[in-house]
């Protein structure tokens, strides 16, 4: 067997990749998925398929990797869901698609990646995406596989307004365009979720074109490592119903996602020398930054209860709002995020005792909200190392939240900023009280950061493990090419290469694009 491209991960970017390069007839595209494969629209679960549900995202499910990683080192491991289906993460997550902020790519080409600009990629933003409310002509695409809205045709819920209110009462800005040139501020949040259906990778890019026979896609196949001979990448060895089968190819793209791609460049034999000799596995290139520089938003929350008669259940395409701001005293602007939500997720959830997790004191979980601080743009950062040279044992990976002071600093800056939200006049007829953190706490810089590390969550956007970069910096592990350094005929293309995590707070929008984007350099073979 051999291809022309083997793409190992039909996640976010995997689909996009499969069906950009699938266009040209003369290319022979194989796609490898480790999780399930839903090819007929009709078979595809509803916790797939519906966007209300997280039940994707629980440890029994099969549709996720259901990993263990650390937090923090008061938390220690807790569960990460990653997709493990068709469309990876895209068909399992809460259809957020906010895009990065220019001054992402900015800092991105300033960082020695020119072809990263903002200029440069936002066409490849517009390219994905159909826009359903705002066509403008430059930041906005009509035509593209992602649908995108923003979530507003049901009735605005109490809190949000409350949320919405108490923002403009403390004097932010608001924009009309959370994607466009000027998204900082108050404004609505898109999202791809269409009457209820979690609009994947696999749904708007792979299945249109799923019929064509230079496109062959398989699910349940795990793939072991990348083959390299002289150099070059040549294939892969994958496992497929317990027999282990080599596909020769002529270039190899990782889109395993960021915590993958870094085992599976590892098991392949590229990355730090001591990581590779402490499993017996042969040196190919030694390229210390894979794994490092892992970047995830963490999520710390204030609880308050909300008055009893204030409905609490909202419409599915109900409002929701975000306020991107910048940190007192910070050196980069737009680098904090606050949104509410109510403590029980709307998504319903089937996970084994989640309510006892919620902190509502005596209050009950259905009648608590939350305001949500993220740290947009951490100044620490993570790392990912092998477990075992077995590619079915899950690499080991420590987020190492809130270990930078700069980054405390904000969080905990952030919740008092919640905590005065909540107590402006906006939340007389909504809130009744602050549930968590207590006062004495709030008001204690040691023991709220405490707190804050004992009971911060975390999302699903961990990046910049295989991260992009120019000769000079020694972590890089891909040029801005997305090519493996050192290696031929081997590239990444997922949240892995990002050098820096967008600021946004969402990173779906920007990983489609990064598929977008490398699409025309891998048909090539080389850069342009």
């Amino acid at each position: 067997m051999k291809y022309d491209v083997v793409i190992i991960g039909g996640g976010a970017a995997g689909c996009v990749l499969a069906s950009r390069l699938a266009a040209n007839r003369d290319n022979s595209v194989l796609l490898l998925e480790a999780g399930p494969d839903y090819p007929d629209l009709a078979n595809l679960p509803d916790e797939i398929k519906f966007g209300h549900t997280r039940f994707a995202e629980a440890q029994g499910s099969p549709h996720n990797w259901a990993l263990r990683g650390t937090i923090t080192e008061e938390q220690g491991e807790i569960h990460v869901a990653q997709g493990k289906v068709i469309g990876g993460g895209s068909s399992i997550n809460g259809q957020a698609m906010q895009r990065g902020f220019p001054e992402d790519f900015d800092s991105w080409a300033a960082l020695g990646n020119d072809e990263w600009s903002y200029e440069k990629v936002l066409p490849f933003f517009r390219k994905s995406e159909s826009d359903l409310d705002i066509q403008d002509n430059y930041c906005h695409g009509s035509d593209g596989p992602m649908p995108v809205r923003r979530r507003q045709t049901g009735p605005c819920p109490a809190i949000q307004q409350a949320f919405h209110a108490a923002c403009l009462e403390a004097g932010f800005g608001t924009t009309d365009d959370k994607n466009g040139l000027h998204p900082a501020g108050l404004g609505l949040t898109p999202s791809n979720n269409i009457d209820g259906v979690r609009m994947s990778t696999a749904l708007t890019y792979l299945n249109p074109v799923r019929h064509q026979l230079n496109l062959t896609v398989r699910g349940g196949v795990l793939v072991r490592k990348v083959v390299i001979r002289g150099g070059k990448a040549v294939g892969v060895d994958a496992e497929s119903g317990g027999k282990v089968f080599h596909v020769e190819a002529d270039r190899v793209v990782l889109s395993a996602g960021a915590i993958r791609s870094p085992q599976l460049l590892m098991l392949s034999g590229i990355g730090p020398e001591d990581q590779l000799r402490e499993f017996g596995i042969p040196l190919v290139s030694h390229l210390p930054g894979v794994g490092q520089n892992l970047w995830n938003h963490l999520s710390a929350q204030m609880t308050f209860k909300v008055k009893d008669g204030v409905p609490l259940a909202a419409h599915r395409d109900a409002a929701h709002f975000a306020l991107h701001y910048t940190a007192p005293e910070s050196s980069a602007i737009n680098d904090m995020v606050l949104r509410t939500s109510t403590v029980v997720d709307e998504r319903q959830e089937h996970l084994p005792g989640v309510r006892t997790r919620y902190l509502t004191g005596d209050v009950p979980p259905e009648r608590a909200g939350r305001i949500s601080c993220t740290l947009g743009l951490p100044d620490g950062s993570g790392s990912v190392r092998l477990a075992s040279a077995d590619p079915r044992v899950q690499p080991r990976f420590d987020y190492r939240y809130l270990r930078h002071p700069n980054d405390i600093r904000r969080v905990r800056e952030g919740l008092r900023l919640a905590a005065r939200l909540l107590e402006s006049d906006a939340y007389k007829e909504v809130a009744d009280y602050r549930i968590h953190p207590a006062n004495d706490i709030l008001a204690n810089d040691a023991a709220l950061n405490l707190w804050i590390r004992q009971t911060v969550g975390t999302a699903r956007h961990v990046s910049g493990t295989c991260k992009m970069g120019p000769d000079s910096d020694p972590l890089a592990v891909v040029d801005q090419y997305c090519g493996v350094r050192s290696v031929q005929g081997l590239w990444v293309a997922d949240a892995s290469v990002m050098p820096r995590i967008p600021r946004s707070g969402g990173a779906h929008a920007t990983v489609i694009m990064i598929g977008e984007r490398v699409v025309d350099w891998i048909a090539a073979g080389a850069p342009d």
